[in-house]
Order: C-alpha cells, then sequence, then structure tokens
C-alpha cells in the first residue's frame, strides 16, 4: 500500500459517515446515497494533490459531496415527476421500521427545505462544529446560530403539518 492509499483510507474512515449523512440527507435514499458517497470519495482520491489547505480536509471534502449531490439532483430533476418521487417516498417509508420511518420522515421534511437550509441543518445532525459550518456556508458563526434556530422551527412546522395527515 502506497503512502497515498494510506492517507486516503484514513480520510475516507474519518469521513464516509458524515459525507454518506449528508448524500441521504439529499436523496432520501440509502442506495443513491451509498453512490453518491463513493462519487465523492472518487473525487477527493483524484484531487487529493490538488488540495490547496487553505481549509481544513473535512471542509474540502463537503463542498465536493454537495457539489456531487447537487449536480445529482439536477440530473433527477429533468428525469422524473413529483408524483413518481413521493410514490417512491411513500413505497420506502412503508417498508421501514417505526424508528426508520421516524428518520425517514425527517429527511423527508428535511428534502422540502431551501438548498442552503438542508446543507446547514444536515451539518447539524453531524455534529459538525458550528465554525466549520459557519467556514463552509460563507456566514459568521452569529448568523448560523440564528438560522440554524430558523431552519428547526420551520423543520418542525414542516413535520407537524405531515403529523395531521
Amino acid at each position: 500500500m502506497t503512502e497515498k492509499d494510506s492517507v486516503f483510507l484514513d480520510v475516507f474512515n474519518q469521513n464516509k459517515s458524515k459525507v454518506f449523512h449528508l448524500c441521504y440527507g439529499y436523496t432520501g435514499d440509502t442506495d443513491t446515497a451509498n453512490d453518491l458517497m463513493q462519487e465523492t470519495f472518487i473525487k477527493v482520491w483524484q484531487n487529493m494533490d490538488k488540495f490547496r489547505k487553505q481549509s481544513q480536509l473535512s471542509t474540502w471534502i463537503y463542498r465536493i459531496a454537495v457539489n456531487t449531490c447537487l449536480s445529482y439532483l439536477r440530473v433527477e430533476k429533468r428525469k422524473a415527476t413529483d408524483e413518481i418521487n413521493d410514490h417512491t417516498l411513500e413505497t420506502l417509508a412503508e417498508e421501514k421500521s417505526d424508528k426508520q420511518e421516524q428518520i425517514a420522515q425527517l429527511y423527508k421534511c428535511i428534502a422540502q427545505l431551501e438548498e442552503h437550509e438542508r446543507i446547514i441543518i444536515t451539518m447539524v445532525l453531524d455534529e459538525v462544529p458550528y465554525a466549520e459550518i459557519a467556514e463552509i456556508s460563507g456566514i459568521s458563526e452569529g448568523n448560523l446560530r440564528v438560522k440554524i434556530h430558523r431552519i428547526k422551527s420551520k423543520l418542525t412546522e414542516i413535520y407537524n403539518s405531515h403529523e395531521r395527515f
């Protein structure tokens, strides 16, 4: 195993869970999230020598993951109609246990947020430090805390509106 292989393996093991959760937050589908996670790490592998160390490595990887997910969603948006997506989400929700159903419901609610809100709340759920989230989002930490509070309130409203049906 080369040094690059060893370094990459460490980077992968330290970041795979966070990247998977981010991808799952965008897609709501385990298989697709795994595919996007793999695609993200292929890009990381291919571009490791281009990392300029102007930010944390995890921040750089998160940006790659976000861009990978957004590219995927743009393609999917062209392919699928809302009815097909709703049907697929309902089918997936029926197959899950209670806890998994709650998690799926949460991600379904997260999927209804604005793009920048999804990115922020997914990182909060992954326990990414606020300073790092602020750097990724390009906003101050104080502004980030306000945004997180508003996102949580919005998520609660979305979740409660689903509970009534």
